[in-house]
């Protein structure tokens, strides 16, 4: 199961996981921090889709299938946060 959806995203979280990211790409690629080579151009290269952009959707996935139950536990909670 994806707990992603569950995470209090924080700006110290979404730029540990995008230094993480970023440092699986470059691992990828072969590529290391002395080679000098912008982010960009390793994300274009790695056509990898950027995880705070990927965990937030996620999160929204959740909250609309959480709204869509029909127990009646969460529903009312999710639409109104």
């Amino acid at each position: 199961m994806n707990r992603s959806g569950t995470w209090s995203l924080t700006m110290g979280l979404i730029r540990r996981l995008r230094v993480t990211q970023r440092a699986m790409e470059r691992t990828m690629l072969g590529v290391t921090l002395r080679d000098q080579i912008r982010n960009e151009k390793i994300r274009r290269r790695t056509r990898v889709t950027d995880i705070a952009q990927r965990v937030a959707k996620l999160k929204w996935q959740w909250a609309g299938h959480i709204a869509r139950k029909t127990d009646g536990l969460w529903g009312l909670k999710v639409l109104e946060w």
